[in-house]
């Protein structure tokens, strides 16, 4: 299992005193997706105008270059607000294949010091039920840790 308190502070010195956001972006990506063997896909996707997210930084294959609101994962993270843990994406209405090795998915909404939704982080893995209710903590507290703060 992740020992996300050791993430969260590896992720805190190398992003103590950074502002910008996709500096932040790129360092948290990098460190998550090298932290666990179930992470296939690592990467945020930007919400750049109203209702539309676009490809921020990411590590893995190839992601989606935009995705609306109203569509996906992502989408339905950036419209309600909430984390989606995704046991099987194949069941998920409106899921949308980037990859057509992702069995699981895991996305959580990202706000900025004043509450504002700038993105949301994504972790796609090959693996079914791969994602826990540790790992939306952890993830969470990493994320609330580096953009809220």
């Amino acid at each position: 299992m992740l020992n996300y308190s050791d993430l969260e502070k590896t992720i805190a010195a190398l992003t103590s005193g950074e502002s910008d956001e996709i500096a932040l972006m790129a360092t948290v990506t990098c460190e998550v997706f090298h932290s666990d063997p179930r992470f296939d896909w690592v990467g945020f996707y930007r919400v750049t105008e109203p209702e539309l997210l676009k490809i921020g930084p990411y590590q893995g294959g190839h992601g989606c270059l935009q995705i609306p609101f109203s569509r996906g994962v992502c989408g339905a993270a950036a419209r309600t607000g909430e984390i989606q843990l995704v046991e099987d994406v194949d069941a998920f209405p409106g899921h949308i294949a980037c990859a057509s090795s992702t069995r699981s998915e895991i996305v959580l909404p990202v706000r900025n010091q004043t509450g504002q939704l700038i993105a949301v982080f994504d972790i796609d893995s090959d693996q079914p039920d791969a994602f826990t209710k540790a790992d939306a903590d952890g993830l969470s507290t990493i994320l609330n840790s580096v953009f809220a703060r």
